[in-house]
């Protein structure tokens, strides 16, 4: 049994690569995207805002689908109808044909999101120990892998289809190949929950999970904000070259990769509470340098110190949700899933509007607050029994329930 957590946990490592390149080869290629189907301005945050939309109904279907059919039988097919839709992106020409792709991809991002993070939770519970941070590692590392391609399209002017043809037809046959290993966890959505059924109530689910909500949605109000401004905060407020601007979202990006890479450690040693406090802090004292930065360097700083306080954040907030809910696991990954969005679509337009109104900097102050206001939840990230680390590890157990066929 011992190999089929392993090879469990290495298919579902490489899904979690996957869709950390396909996902940023389709975000940093957006004006190539712009350009393609002739899409304004104006128009472009409606198509932007759609994905994540409708990634939060694929994300709420999935909570629904697998009443019935294991996680992994969802991951399975979720993730190559999100490398389809990526080369439909490349593939169209009409802008009808730009939106239903996007759809799909939308539609299948948060099926895909939602059933990678459920299949985590479970094999983090056999293992007896903290390992989702792991998993979110190598989402970092694709990412970073997928912006480099990304990087060299459009520095060579490759056509949409031409960058992602290769990636999707490597990437799409091997995860295929690997969904034979997924291993689904003994705890599902489909079994009554501990502690006489109180997570069957979706009420009651949610007043439970709301803190965790709350930190998701503030997680991802800070990423955003990351994502969308810092090259435009460095260049315009802090006075950077152009050239110098693309820099602090790379950092970012790294610092998140070696952060998750050692997060595991991190949490098997002191405990998800105070990795989830220091995460924080450390995210909030990076929003306050980048605030009172006095030049682009010191700019820089506050965004690397972001990469390292946000990273923890959200993995842990899904094991978290799996051990509140050791029952009904996979409802709660769902529902909390739908956080990442409502994060994501919150973050981008609150912070330009407050920079539009007020300043930039002023505006950075935001999610710094925010960001804080998760360690007073931070408690519901030490549920017992299951607190790994701190000498309170369980013994490792073979129990993944239903196998990768699905039986």
């Amino acid at each position: 049994m011992t190999d089929v957590l392993r090879r469990g946990r290495a298919s579902l490592a490489f899904s979690f690569f996957a869709q950390g390149v396909a996902f940023a080869l389709l975000v940093t290629r957006i004006p190539a995207v712009q350009d393609r189907y002739g899409v304004s301005d104006a128009l472009l945050p409606a198509f932007l805002a759609a994905v994540p939309v409708l990634a939060g109904v694929g994300s709420v279907a999935t909570e629904r689908l697998v009443r019935r059919i294991p996680p992994s039988v969802v991951l399975r097919w979720s993730q190559p109808v999100v490398l389809l839709a990526l080369l439909g992106v490349g593939a169209g020409e009409r802008m009808v044909e730009l939106g239903l792709a996007l759809a799909a991809f939308g539609l299948a991002v948060g099926a895909l999101d939602a059933s990678m993070n459920m299949l985590g939770v479970s094999l983090q519970r056999a293992y007896g120990r903290s390992i989702m941070l792991g998993f979110h590692a190598v989402y970092s590392l694709g990412g970073i892998l997928g912006a480099s391609l990304a990087w060299a399209g459009a520095h060579w002017e490759l056509p949409l289809l031409v960058s992602y043809l290769p990636v999707a037809g490597l990437l799409l046959p091997l995860c295929l190949v690997g969904s034979r290993w997924y291993a689904d966890g003994g705890a599902g959505a489909v079994e009554e929950p501990a502690g006489g059924g109180e997570g069957s109530d979706g009420g009651v689910v949610f007043k439970m999970l709301l803190p965790l909500c709350l930190v998701m949605t503030f997680a991802y109000i800070g990423d955003a904000t990351v994502s969308n401004w810092s090259a435009k905060y460095l260049q315009d407020v802090l006075g950077s070259s152009e050239q110098l601007a693309t820099v602090p979202y790379n950092v970012y990006m790294v610092t998140t990769l070696v952060g998750r890479a050692l997060g595991d450690f991190g949490v098997r040693r002191f405990g998800a509470v105070a990795v989830v406090r220091s995460g924080a802090v450390t995210a909030a004292v990076g929003f306050a340098v980048v605030a009172g930065a006095p030049g682009a360097w010191v700019g820089m700083l506050g965004f690397t110190l972001l990469g390292l306080g946000l990273c923890v954040l959200v993995p842990q907030t899904f094991a978290a949700a799996g051990r509140l809910f050791p029952g009904a696991s996979d409802a709660a990954v769902a529902r909390l899933n739908v956080f990442n969005y409502v994060g994501f679509l919150i973050g981008s337009p609150l912070v330009g509007a407050l920079g539009d109104a007020w300043s930039y900097r002023w505006a950075m102050l935001v999610p710094m607050v925010l960001v804080l206001v998760t360690t007073a939840y931070a408690r519901s990230f030490a549920a017992q029994p299951d607190r790994y680390g701190g000498g309170h590890e369980r013994p490792r157990t073979a129990d993944v329930g239903r196998g990768s066929n699905g039986v």
